[in-house]
């Protein structure tokens, strides 16, 4: 097999997800950043739905997280599904939760000063269901670190950005919440899913989005960063 290629981009949780299982795994990668802005046509003709991730393999071209993450977790060990199916059923369904919270933290980081307010209620609701499904740590599942693990890391590194600001931290109450989000950001592979200066890019395309809310109150902060640049990391 030729060495993995992922096509990414340094902003998307979607391709952490990636580079967090190939991590864990040990498996060989190389990393390709584009400007989805500016989308190259090689990417266009590669990708269906002209989104990151892509992972390339020996020829083919394997789209969206949910596949490639599935693909990697066959070909590879360490085992980070459960083996009991009742088991393995569950964690697919909080992979799932952790796609719809991904979801609702881009309406929150785009929302108006008239909609902030619902969508910030619909992100803590969503986290606090997440609360009650945690157990004793220091993973989702317990001693062993796993693939939900790996889809909520990406979610929760938003709070490197979030918490600089009073009404978007994450909220205190939720212990078990904040030790996890922890645990993941400690993990090595979660951090080498990034580039160093990911939460001053995030802080930056989350300032220049037009018409955000949390984008003015960051700006508030300090004088504005330099433009991100960058479209929307998906």
């Amino acid at each position: 097999m030729l060495p993995l290629q992922l096509v990414s981009h340094p902003l998307c949780p979607y391709v952490q997800r990636a580079a967090i299982v190939m991590a864990e795994k040990g498996i060989a990668f190389s990393r390709t950043d584009i400007d989805l802005a500016h989308k190259p046509d090689w990417f266009l003709r590669l990708s269906p739905l002209g989104k990151v991730p892509l992972l390339r393999v020996d020829g083919y071209t394997l789209f969206e997280s949910g596949p490639i993450v599935e693909y990697l977790e066959e070909i590879a060990e360490p085992k980070l599904h459960p083996q009991q199916p009742l088991q393995r059923a569950r964690h697919r369904a909080w992979m799932e939760f952790a796609s719809a919270l991904l979801n609702d933290i881009a309406a929150l980081y785009r929302a108006t000063p008239e909609r902030f307010d619902e969508a910030l209620q619909r992100v803590r609701q969503r986290l606090a269901e997440l609360e009650q499904a945690l157990g004793g740590g220091p993973f989702f599942d317990g001693k062993s670190f796993c693939l939900v693990d790996a889809l909520f890391a990406p979610v929760l590194r938003y709070w490197e950005v979030f918490d600089l600001l009073a009404e978007s931290r994450l909220p205190p109450q939720l212990a078990r919440l904040h030790a996890w989000r922890q645990a993941l950001l400690r993990r090595p592979s979660v951090i080498a899913a990034v580039a160093p200066d990911y939460p001053q890019r995030l802080r930056a395309f989350i300032e220049a989005l037009p018409g955000s809310h949390l984008g003015a109150r960051l700006r508030a902060l300090h004088p504005p960063l330099s433009p991100a640049g960058d479209a929307a990391p998906r």
